[in-house]
């Protein structure tokens, strides 16, 4: 379904109740992203080996599975799913270029994309219609 969000840009998008709810939370995680990505790492303590990877690919699985929620199309799905992939690999040359505390790291970029192409796969299942459930539910309640 084609939903017009904003000064009459046409989106195609999901028919959700709460589409700019929903929406709004995935442009929430993208800020996230950024913000987590640019400022200072937090101290932490020591972590397993591979951890940091795990975690670069959970979130942007769940970016991108949030994305399968949101677009109908598939070429607006694509498209979307093409944009966090770049945004993982930017963020990861704005590490290196545009701060002092992070380094930029291939192995970051690789565990982004492979995060989005694991959330991307959710589009092959049932839970693909995971907000359109959710909506439901609270509907009848």
């Amino acid at each position: 379904m084609t939903s017009a969000l904003g000064h009459g840009a046409h989106v195609h998008l999901h028919d959700l109740r709460w589409l700019r709810l929903w929406l709004g939370v995935w442009i929430f995680g993208w800020a996230l992203c950024i913000v987590l990505s640019l400022i200072p790492p937090p101290p932490l303590p020591p972590t397993p080996p591979l951890s940091d990877k795990l975690g670069h690919c959970l979130a942007y699985a769940t970016l991108a599975a949030w994305a399968v929620q949101l677009f109908a199309t598939r070429r607006a799905l694509v498209l979307a799913l093409l944009a966090l992939i770049a945004l993982g690999v930017g963020l990861e040359f704005a590490q290196g270029a545009l701060t002092t505390t992070r380094l930029a790291d291939p192995a970051d970029a690789l565990a982004n994309t492979l995060g989005v192409l694991l959330g991307a796969s959710l589009a092959y299942t049932p839970a693909r219609h995971m907000l359109r459930g959710i909506e439901r539910m609270v509907a009848r309640s």
